[in-house]
């Protein structure tokens, strides 16, 4: 097996969920393995987790072999780290590998990611945390009391996710950014910067725009995605928050 070094810089990986985040299924070539026994392939479909989102798990498949992996993760200078499962047999550097993803639990987090960044507009408070599953999330906002009528709240998410509104995404400087702090809801995570450009995921139209924020993560097409939801318990987190609990019902 060949090992990266420390001092020596990890090589990057082409982000192939940034300009598809539907693709399930890829070749890619192994360019190293970190010195923790990861996976760095020259262009992935696999999100590495940030923002909340975990990393995506999967498979690479090669001429003599598979390895399975178990999530994923940034490393330094912009890398990303496929982790395998403990005691898995890692593809040698050069190896041409197919890179397949757990579709399904990725589906999951773009449909709640999604759905909690309309969360974030029912209820416009400052985000002070998140969290993305499969089947749920949640944010924490900087809210003294707990909602008066969680069903009303719950009610208009319903609402927006059921006009379909369209999902896209937009780029501005850093210097942008700093011009316009408004957009950014969450205290707690730093908007995905270090390329000079800053990614934004707006929901709805320019002319009917229902959100926009900075956000390095997968999102559906289209709200009409996420389905049904249902808004969990509302927990109190110190004097000035509470965490909002989002589930997919199907």
């Amino acid at each position: 097996m060949m090992l990266i070094p420390m001092e020596t810089p990890m090589p990057t990986s082409e982000p192939l969920f940034r300009k598809d985040a539907y693709a399930r299924m890829t070749e890619a070539e192994v360019l190293a393995h970190s010195d923790q026994g990861g996976i760095v392939l020259d262009r992935t479909l696999f999100y590495a987790t940030g923002g909340g989102q975990p990393g995506d798990s999967g498979q690479l498949l090669w001429a003599d072999g598979q390895c399975s992996i178990a999530t994923t993760v940034k490393g330094e200078d912009g890398a990303i780290i496929l982790v395998p499962h403990e005691g898995e047999v890692l593809p040698a550097v050069g190896t041409t590998v197919t890179q397949t993803l757990d579709w399904d639990r990725r589906y999951g987090h773009m449909r709640i990611h999604t759905a909690l960044h309309l969360l974030s507009v029912v209820i416009p408070l400052e985000v002070t945390g998140g969290s993305i599953g499969a089947e749920k999330g949640r944010l924490d906002f900087n809210m003294p009391e707990a909602p008066e009528d969680k069903q009303a709240l719950q009610d208009q998410l319903q609402a927006l996710i059921d006009r379909d509104l369209a999902v896209t995404e937009d780029w501005i400087t850093d210097a942008e950014l700093d011009a316009n702090p408004q957009l950014v809801k969450t205290m707690s995570v730093s908007p995905p910067r270090g390329e000079g450009q800053v990614r934004l995921v707006r929901i709805g139209t320019e002319d009917e725009q229902i959100d926009l924020q900075p956000c390095g993560g997968t999102h559906v097409k289209r709200t009409g995605e996420i389905g049904r939801i249902r808004l969990g318990k509302v927990e109190k987190k110190g004097k000035q928050n509470r965490r909002v609990y989002l589930h997919l019902e199907a």
